[in-house]
């Protein structure tokens, strides 16, 4: 028999769950949207890709919903041990007797334009009566469709890369239109099947893959053959305009304009741009006028994530863009291009801009590797990253290529922090404690937190947390286990910032654990004040 509806999304999200291999991970998406029809891939595509917005259902309606059938405290216990609210109400959820032989299909297009078109009062209701109809895999996966929360280890690119191998597209075409074509996104499969053309996005401000980068490691670079500039610690985004209208777009092809207007305001030339987005310091670290260089990554999280913006806002932490490369040029596609050539088109097309908002990223003057390597090790400016290598002779090309972009990030810092509180992690790791907030010492002998961490570890030192956190608990607060503060980490991080939202009154950015240390006593940890003394 052939699965359809909520049945056939139900094993696809269940096979892609137990499922680590990338390729069969490729297949199973692959396989799914040749087999499904329109809408559902599409839908099933957009669940995926985190491109679903319902929002009359979130997690506190769904609570609501299964406390109302269920003890409260059995919920919120079987929670705790399951680690993920949907998977824990699809186990939960009571079928009624007067359904239970109820086996009329439920489609993914039904689903989402019902749970879409009520208002909210009474989408809770609607989403109950199919919770009703369905299983416990359909249940889950239903759940995860109308939260947006998929969290399955399936990241947008790797299903736009399923997409396209189903049908023998190519990717970065495919992700080059896929901002312009609304979910169920019917063009492209009528692309893909060989009934429609390709769609062009024409006169329209759509997202175009990143060129990225890999690690550079231990290599060692000509820079004869390539170009050394600063990796500025911001978020890298798109900046396109064409027809008369301006999108900025972060890495992940997220349209982030409504959160920082001023830029799309003060952009005027016509063409698309990649650069570091940024909020200005008196610090030095570039030529932006009118505010010196950058501030750290600290500042620029108060206007991230926000729709609006504040007046007081945009003037507290006013935003502006460190250009790297140029895409297009008006109408003119300089992808083709090599980077020199870009270069001098980027520093033509720049000059044009408001240098309140925008500037190019300087190149480094270094003669040899050696030298640039020292010019890195001496780097703790609080708004460089690292160094970015560039090879003079190379194409903008969407993705990864090997050989073209080099990372060199600085050497992490590090500090031995204290392991105080614990919480299960999601998907894959929800069985685990694998949340850990760690703290350091104050003045007076407290512990104060510093940070949370949940990577840089291995499945054997997973393991050995857990059964830390289990055996060593002092306390639980809802999902959250206090432990005995007799444990070690030494977390790295790529740098520390002063912060008033935290007790401690500093703040990491991108802590790991870098290793346990079994071998020191809690109280030879690091102090706040040693911690703060590392703020650049």
């Amino acid at each position: 028999m052939i699965e359809t509806g909520m049945r056939a999304f139900a094993t696809l999200i269940d096979r892609l769950v137990y499922t680590r291999s990338r390729n069969a991970k490729l297949k199973l998406i692959a396989d799914y949207v040749i087999a499904t029809p329109d809408p559902d891939r599409g839908w099933a595509m957009a669940a995926l890709t985190g491109s679903i917005d319902i929002p009359a259902i979130k997690a506190g309606v769904i609570r609501t919903l299964i406390e109302q059938r269920i003890d409260p405290v059995l919920f919120r216990m079987s929670r705790d041990y399951v680690g993920d609210t949907a998977e824990t109400v699809a186990l939960l959820w009571p079928t009624p007797c007067s359904l239970r032989d109820d086996t009329t299909p439920l489609s993914l297009g039904a689903v989402v334009d019902r749970l879409s078109s009520l208002p909210r009062a009474q989408a809770p209701d609607a989403l109950a009566a199919m919770l009703d109809r369905l299983d416990a895999d359909e249940r889950f996966a239903l759940l995860k469709l109308a939260t947006g929360a998929m969290r399955i280890g399936v990241s947008a690119r790797l299903a736009k890369t399923a997409l396209a191998q189903a049908f023998a597209l190519d990717v970065e075409a495919v992700e080059e239109v896929w901002h312009a074509i609304a979910p169920p996104y019917a063009p492209l499969f009528a692309w893909g099947t060989g009934t429609a053309p390709q769609p062009i996005a024409v006169d329209l401000p759509v997202f175009r893959p990143f060129m990225l980068a890999h690690p550079l490691d231990d290599a060692r670079v000509d820079l004869a053959d390539y170009a050394a500039e600063w990796k500025w610690d911001g978020i890298r985004v798109q900046i396109v305009r064409t027809g008369g209208e301006t999108r900025l777009f972060s890495r992940a092809g997220d349209d982030i304009t409504r959160s920082f207007p001023d830029i799309a305001g003060a952009f005027t030339g016509t063409g698309v741009v990649d650069g570091e987005l940024m909020v200005k310091g008196d610090i030095q670290g570039g030529t932006l006028e009118n505010g010196g260089g950058a501030a750290s990554f600290n500042a620029l999280q108060q206007r991230l994530g926000r729709k609006t913006v504040s007046a007081k806002m945009l003037a507290d932490y006013p935003a502006f863009v460190r250009l790297y490369d140029i895409l297009f040029d008006g109408t003119e596609d300089l992808r083709i291009l090599p980077w020199s050539a870009r270069r001098a088109r980027l520093e033509t097309f720049a000059a044009a801009l408001d240098a309140g908002r925008f500037d190019v990223s300087p190149l480094i003057a270094a003669n040899d590797f050696g030298a640039l390597e020292q010019l890195r090790a001496g780097a703790r400016d609080a708004a460089i990253e690292g160094v970015m290598l560039k090879r003079r002779d190379s194409s903008y090309i969407g993705g990864r290529r090997v050989g073209l972009w080099y990372k060199w990030k600085r050497d992490p810092l590090t500090a031995d922090c204290v392991m105080m509180y614990a919480q299960r992690g999601s998907g894959k790791r929800s069985s685990f404690y694998s949340d850990y907030t760690f703290g350091c010492w104050s003045d007076d002998g407290q512990l104060l937190p510093v940070g949370k961490a949940y990577s840089g570890i291995t499945d054997d030192e997973l393991k050995f947390l857990d059964r830390f956190v289990r055996t060593n608990t002092t306390g639980r607060f809802g999902p959250v286990r206090e432990v005995e503060k007799t444990l070690v980490l030494e977390v790295a991080f790529d740098s520390i910032h002063a912060s008033s939202r935290h007790k401690s009154g500093v703040a990491m950015r991108f802590p790991r654990i870098a290793r346990i240390r079994t071998d020191k006593p809690a109280t030879e940890a690091d102090t706040v004040a040693g911690l703060k003394r590392l703020i650049s």
